[in-house]
């Protein structure tokens, strides 16, 4: 069996692109199933799959998080990777679908989890926007906030890879455009472009941003429900620009030199394991010559930042 790719909620699982994408594993909150329920299915995952890779944004409500790093610790596994990528929901959502898509491919569990880091920079996530007033997650401007208060008001955000912000000028729908600005700098590379409508109707994600990013596809998606809280409004239509091709995927971590962990033996890309957290270059011996265990086994979240 693959590895599992898990999530907190049933909206961040976008339809699979073909048959051969497995679906993601949802996982119940604490509202739904106690801690006992939570045990036994984590462990039921792990005999099924050998391995768990789950979402764990920090966005998520902190019993949530507080949760899965119980189980995790209780277990005492290292089979069990914590994910903590701070994207938008939506953005999130798309990532999932392509861990989701390489999970069947020859890699390990260890370069899949550790893939997720690598994958992230080639997403493009913002957001149309009714206000900005509330917004912290993309700087804003004291003129921006002055102008959140006008009715009409629709501002084009880019929160990631690099946060930008645009006052459009019109109406937002069709011919809206921005006034004596850039658009938000869009992907280099094929892409296909999700979004997912809010409390605003627009049509200019489908009709102005598409076309401009030259994307080679564009889709409609329910929208999370963790968005309004992401953006700081209910009055949104949130997207997002990901490589959707699997064999693309495939070669961008393929291309990544790869390196075992010192610590559980793991194989992964990057500088730190997924799965132990142990940073990839071995830390000096103590002196008593114990190892430390790494942050990941102490149960609690690691700090944000």
């Amino acid at each position: 069996m693959p590895t599992a790719i898990a999530v907190t909620s049933a909206d961040l699982v976008l339809p699979a692109p073909d048959r051969h994408t497995p679906p993601a594993v949802v996982l119940h909150p604490p509202g739904q199933l106690d801690l006992a329920g939570a045990l036994a299915e984590t462990s039921a995952l792990l005999e099924r799959h050998g391995h768990v890779v789950a979402f764990v944004p920090p966005w998520l409500p902190t019993a949530t998080v507080q949760r899965l790093h119980t189980v995790r610790a209780i277990l005492e596994t290292d089979r069990i990777a914590l994910l903590d990528i701070d994207l938008p929901p939506l953005a999130t959502a798309l990532l999932v679908r392509q861990l989701r898509q390489l999970s069947v491919c020859d890699f390990s569990p260890g370069v899949i989890a550790s893939a997720a880091r690598l994958l992230s920079h080639y997403i493009h996530a913002g957001a149309l926007l009714g206000s900005v007033a509330r917004l912290d997650r993309v700087p804003v401007g004291l003129k921006a906030h002055a102008r959140s208060w006008s009715p009409s008001a629709q501002f084009a955000v880019l929160a990631h890879p690099t946060p930008h912000l645009v006052k459009l000028t019109g109406s937002g729908g069709r011919g809206a455009h921005a006034g004596g600005s850039a658009l938000p700098p869009g992907p280099a590379y094929a892409t296909h472009l999700t979004f997912a409508r809010g409390q605003l109707a627009s049509d200019w994600v489908a009709a102005e941003l598409a076309p401009a990013w030259r994307v080679q596809g564009v889709m409609e998606n329910p929208l999370p429900a963790d968005s309004p809280v992401w953006w700081a409004t209910a009055k949104l239509v949130e997207f997002a620009a990901a490589i959707p091709d699997p064999s693309v995927l495939y070669q961008l971590v393929a291309s990544v030199r790869r390196e075992e962990c010192h610590w559980c033996g793991l194989e992964l890309i990057g500088d730190r394991c997924a799965f132990c957290a142990a940073p990839l270059a071995a830390p000096p011996p103590a002196e008593t010559g114990d190892r430390t265990p790494p942050p990941a086994f102490a149960g609690a979240p690691r700090p944000r930042h």
